[in-house]
């Protein structure tokens, strides 16, 4: 339920950031592209990027640009609320705690994007 529910927080954090954040505005500028966060375990949400803006939508998409999918929800919420987040991500991955699938040059921008919206 954690991970469900930060999925729902992070498309409203990201909705909000696409209008108030320049540095999110400029990480969305020319981006055309749906990605999906998901966990082996059921839990899922995509993300449509068009316009400037970010969509979200529960549940999965056919053909993401990129997805990352957890091996558990419990691990999903742990990677992505963890303090040191691209430590956690990278372990994650090395871990096989998170499977990334996809435009895997997408999943940098991500990240970026990401970091964007905290500012």
């Amino acid at each position: 339920m954690k991970f469900r529910m930060l999925l729902w927080i992070l498309g409203q954090m990201m909705k909000r950031a696409s209008k108030k954040s320049a540095a999110f505005q400029k990480a969305l500028k020319d981006q055309n592209l749906t990605f999906q966060l998901s966990s082996k375990d059921g839990v899922a949400r995509h993300f449509v990027v068009k316009d400037e803006k970010v969509y979200s939508k529960s549940g999965t998409t056919s053909e993401p640009t990129f997805e990352l999918s957890f091996s558990s929800a419990k691990k999903g919420f742990e990677i992505l609320t963890a303090k040191k987040s691209q430590v956690a991500f990278m372990k994650g991955v090395q871990d096989k705690d998170i499977v990334a699938s996809g435009d895997l040059s997408k999943i940098m921008w991500f990240q970026s994007m990401t970091a964007a919206m905290k500012r």
